[in-house]
């Protein structure tokens, strides 16, 4: 009788995750951010930035995330970005030397958004425990003088 729950597969034997996929990830970061750089002519990607890439195992599809300043339109941001992705795709193609030149998506980045507001509701939370503490030890101050 065979044990079902037993589990066959060894630690460290098997087939290895492939770094593959982060590495051309990191190399279309990087290639991205030159090329917005140096050639992009569109007025809505003067102040773009990539934060980061994650390429699929397969290697076609590559989401890059982007962030704009507070002041910059993301909405028109990621427009010039699709407007462009087949020159950029285009320029992977060439310097990256791959087989198959993955897809690009464009998402916006909002992380540091998210932390930003998240600071500033601690910060607001602090300031709001410190006035209360202060107005807390005058009431407590001011009582027993008042009898």
């Amino acid at each position: 009788m065979i044990r079902q729950d037993f589990n066959f597969s060894l630690p460290g034997l098997g087939r290895p995750k492939s770094t593959r996929p982060e590495r051309i990830a990191e190399a279309v970061t990087q290639e991205l951010s030159v090329l917005l750089r140096q050639e992009a002519r569109d007025v809505r990607l003067a102040r773009v930035a990539f934060t980061r890439a994650q390429v699929a195992p397969d290697l076609k599809l590559a989401k890059i995330w982007f962030i704009v300043p507070e002041n910059a339109n993301a909405v028109e941001a990621l427009k010039g970005l699709q407007r462009a992705s087949g020159f950029f795709r285009s320029h992977l193609a060439k310097t990256l030397n791959l087989r198959r030149t993955p897809e690009l998506l464009f998402y916006h980045d909002r992380q540091n958004e998210e932390a930003e507001r998240i600071e500033r509701l601690f910060r607001e939370i602090h300031q709001q425990q410190q006035n209360t503490e202060g107005s807390g030890e005058s009431e407590q101050e001011s009582s027993p003088a008042g009898d």
